[in-house]
């Protein structure tokens, strides 16, 4: 296989722009086939939930979990950002927003989306703002008193604010995290449909990139911890199903992991194609961690191959590590038994571009979003 042309050089280069590259957000208005199908589900709240210094925030880390639960998510909100390996970038995250201000708009956010369930992570602002903080907690009631009236069939989950750094304002978190579990307690008992999720208590100030805000790391404890609290409710996202089968959808491409011809034969290498919908696009990765397509063929690391440039192909299934598969929260594919990305060569986005192996860079053509 011939070398990459300037691969390394531009790499690289990217490298200085990577998160801006990878993660950066999307035009406003709604996009194709971001739904997998199934329960609305709100994030609500303020920049937090939008993901200010990792755009997408916990939602990325969230979403890989609905579906490698085979939980069928529709993300609903006003507002839509984050990387291309986020399937469904709706949400109703603001930032710079308080209590109040979510208040103001609530009502129409949910008449506009009925979601099943909301995800409300607020009150961060009000602390960092000094805005009537011995209030905080009667707003927050309220406006938990409003969704819950507006979407009285909704689950509605209310979460404790992380940590912050300064230690002033921690306490003063503290002190309005204290007030939560009795206000939800309340609701509970008046036959309102709320839960409480102590989101502080799964980070720490280490956690923090800029003393407020999670690092990507950070963010998908509390996707974590959201997806905890999510499946410990019943009907809050709906039932797992059968696994079916699933495109491979490259991010800078947006093109489909694609059997060339539908050919059955051992050794065939995979490549990018136009998405169609037809079985040699149709992957499903099982519990034994393989992609099988085609109903017997998994996606195998060919010769057991461990190094950069090892062909991808299909191959009789048999359940050896170089035909095991993480699909990950960032949105790579890696191979079990060497570590390696599954990576459209040479950069390629065009039809035909081959796959292969190649070591994790972070850039776009190596992110893949798996689309129902």
């Amino acid at each position: 296989m011939r070398q990459r042309v300037n691969r390394i050089a531009a790499r690289g280069a990217a490298l200085i722009t990577a998160a801006l590259v990878t993660a950066a957000l999307l035009p406003a208005g709604p996009a194709a086939a971001e739904s997998n199908g199934g329960v609305r589900v709100m994030p609500l709240g303020d920049s937090i939930t939008e993901g200010t210094q990792v755009p997408g925030g916990y939602r990325i880390g969230l979403w890989q979990r609905f579906g490698a639960g085979n939980y069928r998510v529709d993300f609903v909100g006003s507002q839509f950002n984050g990387p291309g390996s986020l399937g469904d970038h709706d949400h109703q995250g603001h930032p710079g927003w308080r209590i109040d201000q979510i208040d103001a708009n609530v009502v129409n956010w949910l008449r506009n989306t009925n979601p099943r369930t909301v995800l409300l992570h607020i009150g961060t602002n009000d602390i960092l703002q000094n805005y009537n903080v011995a209030n905080a907690p009667a707003r927050l009631s309220a406006l938990v008193d409003k969704i819950t009236a507006t979407a009285p069939n909704a689950d509605v989950f209310v979460a404790t604010i992380i940590p912050l750094s300064n230690s002033g304002q921690n306490a003063a978190a503290r002190t309005y995290n204290a007030t939560i579990p009795g206000m939800v307690q309340s609701k509970v008992n008046a036959g309102k449909r709320v839960r409480m999720v102590d989101m502080h208590a799964a980070l720490t100030t280490g956690d923090l990139i800029d003393g407020v805000h999670p690092t990507a790391t950070g963010y998908d404890k509390m996707a974590a911890t959201w997806y905890a609290a999510l499946r410990a409710v019943p009907g809050s996202i709906g039932d797992p199903v059968a696994s079916q089968g699933r495109q491979v959808v490259g991010v800078a491409s947006g093109r489909c992991l694609d059997v060339p011809g539908s050919t059955t034969g051992n050794g065939t290498q995979l490549q990018l194609w136009d998405c169609h919908g037809q079985p040699n696009q149709s992957w499903t990765h099982n519990s034994s961690r393989q992609l099988v397509v085609l109903g017997t063929k998994c996606l195998d690391a060919y010769g057991r191959g461990t190094t950069n440039g090892t062909q991808v192909v299909t191959w009789d299934c048999h359940g050896d590590t170089n035909q095991q598969w993480n699909v990950n929260a960032n949105g790579t594919i890696t191979n079990v038994l060497s570590g390696l990305c599954l990576d459209a060569y040479n950069l390629g986005t065009g039809n035909g571009t081959k796959l292969v192996l190649w070591t994790c860079s972070g850039q776009s053509n190596q992110q893949w979003t798996l689309r129902a």
